[in-house]
C-alpha cells in the first residue's frame, strides 16, 4: 500500500488602481501576485511544518519578528497550561517571569562564591592575570 500526501499554501492578490488614473502611479505594486507553495506531507513533522508555513508567511509579507511572536503565542497564552509551557522554556533554555526572582538569588549566590574564591590565600585579592593560571 502507499501512501501520497501534500500539502498546498495558495495566495492569491490583485490590486486594482484607483479609476481615473491611466497606469500605474506607483512602482510599489504588483498588479496580480499568486504564491502556490507545495511541499510532500507524508512525513513532515510539526517543526517541518511550522518551518514550511514560516516560509509561505514570508511570501505573504509578514515580518520574521511577527511570524517568531506568533508562533510564541501558541504556547505562551492563558490556554496553557503551565506544566506544558514550561516543558518548552526547559527545552528551549528559557526562564519564565515569575522565577526571575529565584535566578537572581542564584546569581547572587554564585557571585558570592566567586568572590570568595577570587580571594587568595589570607584573605588577600589576587589580580586577574594571577586567576588565570
Amino acid at each position: 500500500m502507499t501512501y501520497n500526501a501534500e500539502i498546498q499554501f495558495k495566495f492569491d492578490a490583485t490590486f486594482e488602481p484607483t479609476y481615473g488614473t491611466s497606469s500605474w502611479t506607483s512602482d510599489d505594486f504588483i498588479p496580480e501576485e499568486h504564491y502556490l507553495i507545495t511541499a510532500p506531507a507524508a512525513d513532515l513533522n510539526a517543526k517541518q511544518y511550522f518551518k514550511l508555513f514560516e516560509k509561505f508567511l514570508l511570501c505573504v509579507g509578514m515580518d520574521p519578528v511577527s511570524i517568531r511572536s506568533g508562533a510564541m503565542s501558541l504556547v505562551f497564552n492563558d490556554y496553557v497550561r503551565e506544566e506544558d509551557q514550561r516543558k518548552v522554556c526547559s527545552e528551549y533554555e528559557l526562564t519564565m517571569d515569575e522565577d526571575l526572582d529565584k535566578k537572581f538569588e542564584e546569581w547572587k549566590i554564585r557571585d558570592e562564591e566567586f568572590a570568595r574564591l577570587k580571594k587568595g590565600p589570607m584573605g588577600t585579592v589576587l589580580e586577574d592575570d594571577e586567576t588565570t593560571t
